[in-house]
Parts: structure tokens; C-alpha cells; sequence
């Protein structure tokens, strides 16, 4: 694995891979946070109707900054916390009538995984490099 991802490097270059595993950090963040306000907002409780969409949203609205300041720790502490999101989706998955809206979660958080973890790695490398 490490070869092919040094191979990688070498044919690609570490800012076309860096540019192009941040886009997929943003598109899939934006979904699956989309997702979690949806998510948050149909789920009903007894008591306050801000609990669920919170419980849902916080996580990920905590690593805004990382985001935006393009730490690349924060993005891989962010592809871990993506994991949780993938078990849900699987979860949630095999309830009946929710394949679809737990498959689409699952892929989405596996999506954000992958571009976190080649964020981090790649930008970590570019900044070693300067």
C-alpha cells in the first residue's frame, strides 16, 4: 500500500492530490452534515426537538475550523469520527424502509474517511517538503 501510494505521489504530485482529496473532504462534509440536519429534524422526541438534531450535528460542526484552517490533523482526528457515522449508516440500513437513506449515509461517511485520511497525509507531506 505504501509503494502504490508513493507511486502515486510521483505521477500525480502532491498538490494535484492534496487539491483533489480536499474537494472530496468538502463535498462529502457538506452532504453528510446536509444529511445529519435532515436526519436531526425528522427525528422526533418527547421533550426538546433541538436534542436530536444537535446529538446529530455537533460532531462534525466541531472540526469546522480544522476545515477551514486546513490543519491536517484535524482532518485525520475527522476521518476517525467519520467512522461513527458509517456505523450508523449501516445501522440504520438495515431497518426496513431505510436502506436507501442508511446505504447513501454510509458511502457519503466512507467518502469523507477517504479524503480525510488522503488530506492529512498528503498535506503533511507537502508542508514537510517546504
Amino acid at each position: 500500500m505504501r509503494q502504490w501510494l508513493e507511486g502515486l505521489e510521483a505521477r500525480k504530485g502532491l498538490d494535484h492530490l492534496t487539491d483533489a482529496s480536499r474537494r472530496l473532504v468538502l463535498a462529502s462534509y457538506g452532504l453528510l452534515v446536509a444529511m445529519m440536519v435532515y436526519r436531526g429534524a425528522i427525528v422526533s422526541t418527547d421533550g426538546n426537538p433541538l436534542v436530536p438534531l444537535v446529538a446529530f450535528v455537533l460532531p462534525l460542526v466541531l472540526f469546522l475550523p480544522s476545515i477551514l484552517v486546513r490543519r491536517p490533523r484535524g482532518h485525520a482526528w475527522l476521518a476517525f469520527v467519520s467512522l461513527l457515522y458509517f456505523t450508523q449508516g449501516v445501522m440504520v440500513a438495515t431497518l426496513p424502509g431505510q436502506g436507501l437513506r442508511g446505504s447513501t449515509e454510509a458511502l457519503v461517511s466512507l467518502a469523507l474517511f477517504t479524503g480525510c485520511m488522503g488530506y492529512a497525509r498528503f498535506r503533511s507531506r507537502q508542508l514537510r517538503a517546504d
